[in-house]
């Protein structure tokens, strides 16, 4: 059985699992033909009580993951009165890393909105609008969270009892995000996650009228929410139990540099702390957190970013992974149910790789499968990315980006001005790389040598001068590679 290959050291926010060795042997999903063949004969048996015209491919989730499906589909010809969509969200999938960072910005610096980071404007491609759902024949059910699936008769339930059919079904739901307990005060009025468009809009409603933000987390949702606090112009503290930002990614020394960098913002940072509870104030907002040592910090706002659990509840018949949870899955994202698939942001030998650039190619992967004779597995090269303070004004602006494996020493090279760059090495090899403030050219490298893996010269490595020197010293341990 397939073995999905990844880095088990990292994740970052979504759901989809990959398949073990040794799992249960998966049945072959059909080709295109097959699915053709199979509609003809299941559309003259279907019953008019059926909420959804288009009936033969259904793809239940509004993120990332069904827009880039969706696009799939279309370039195969197959989405045309064939394929239905249907989402608890209010919109056509959109590109949801906005939502943690141009979509916080005040309306004076020029915050993003739909429809401009409808998918697939992340990666470059054209923006699916609802309009464009419509022309290409694709149907669209919206604000119909899926509860219930009757798998024999092929058949799933939304919460206002309707009936949809589908021939073959994807699962592309995602995650939701990680909660403090009721009785800890998580769902007091003014605390906040963000999984959606509605989660950020009280975010924004809240920071429109707040002084003092604590963000609860020092991962990606943090960093970001919390650069996106600055522009708000509020007093910001990040509070997390770690030792330094982002710990399942950047180094202590890496860390240091950004931790300095939003303290020259005015972000203040609280490391190692355990909260107790949230507390709420006269009017039964949130007023305070209150940690285990018994010191409190005053809040009008809190964003908790903790992390995420797949949101696979109407989908547990299909077949669980009890090890990490989210639906099991093999190297073409086939389920142990036939004709039934699963995508998003998880996957792997058995860790999560919760994040959009998997979400996107782990759809993508799946309906060729679904669609055509391909039989290669799911091959993908972990890649992480974050930007932050780009808002009108920022005397500072942040993107980097890392593709590979977070494994053995490292080496970091630059002064933060604003380039530095870090490369992971392990047995001479170089396993991955991190690249701040890069050039296009330079960003295009480092998935090159990511999944090439060369032998680098660790003493001329350390040596570089600069970021640039570095990177051509990996870049000729690339040539070197590839003429033996």
């Amino acid at each position: 059985m397939a073995t999905l290959s990844s880095s088990s050291s990292l994740w970052h926010g979504l759901s989809l699992r990959g398949s073990q060795s040794g799992s249960i042997a998966r049945t072959r999903a059909p080709s295109s033909i097959g699915c053709t063949t199979f509609r003809r004969s299941f559309v003259v048996a279907a019953s008019s009580g059926f909420a959804n015209e288009n009936r033969e491919f259904v793809i239940v989730g509004g993120g990332n993951a069904a827009g880039y499906a969706a696009r799939t589909f279309v370039e195969h010809g197959m989405a045309d009165g064939r394929l239905c969509i249907v989402s608890k969200e209010a919109y056509a999938p959109y590109e949801r890393p906005a939502l943690t960072k141009a979509y916080l910005f005040p309306l004076d610096k020029k915050p993003a909105r739909l429809p401009g980071f409808h998918t697939c404007v992340g990666s470059g491609g054209e923006r699916q609008t609802p309009g464009w759902y419509k022309e290409k024949g694709i149907e669209t059910i919206y604000n119909e969270p899926v509860t219930s699936i009757d798998i024999e008769k092929q058949t799933l339930t939304t919460n206002t009892g309707k009936l949809l059919k589908y021939g073959s079904l994807i699962i592309a739901t995602g995650c939701t995000a990680s909660r403090f307990p009721e009785k800890s005060g998580g769902n007091l009025p003014g605390v906040h996650y963000i999984r959606d468009v509605a989660d950020a809009d009280a975010l924004i409603s809240s920071l429109e009228k707040s002084k003092k933000v604590v963000v609860v987390g020092g991962g990606y949702i943090g960093m970001e929410v919390a650069a996106a606090a600055v522009a708000w112009k509020l007093d910001t503290t990040i509070v997390f139990p770690e030792n330094h930002l982002l710990q399942r990614l950047f180094t202590p020394s890496l860390a240091g540099r950004y931790e300095e960098l939003y303290k020259e913002n005015g972000v203040k940072f609280l490391k190692g702390a355990l909260i107790k509870n949230l507390e709420a104030g006269a009017d039964g907002q949130v007023a305070a957190i209150k940690l285990e040592d018994g010191s409190k910090i005053e809040a009008d706002a809190v964003i908790i970013g903790i992390g995420a659990k797949p949101a696979v509840s109407p989908f547990e018949i299909v077949g669980l992974n009890t090890t990490i949870g989210g639906i099991q899955v093999d190297g073409q994202f086939r389920t142990s149910i036939p004709g039934i698939f699963a995508v998003g942001d998880l996957y792997d030998r058995i860790a999560r790789v919760e994040h959009v650039d998997h979400a996107r190619r782990s759809a993508q992967h799946c309906v060729k499968a679904l669609l055509s004779a391909q039989t290669h597995n799911y091959d993908y090269l972990p890649y992480f990315y974050s930007r932050v303070f780009e808002y009108e004004g920022s005397s500072r602006r942040v993107w980097w980006q890392f593709f590979g494996d977070s494994v053995g020493e490292t080496i970091e090279i630059g002064n933060f001005d604003p380039k530095i760059a870090t490369f992971w090495i392990d047995s001479c090899k170089l396993k991955g790389v991190l690249l701040e403030s890069g050039s296009p050219e330079e960003f295009q490298l480092l998935p090159k040598l990511a999944r090439s893996q060369p032998i680098v010269d660790k003493a001329k490595l350390q040596n570089a001068s600069s970021v640039e020197e570095a990177l051509d010293i990996a870049r000729s341990s690339l040539q070197v590679e590839a003429s033996v």
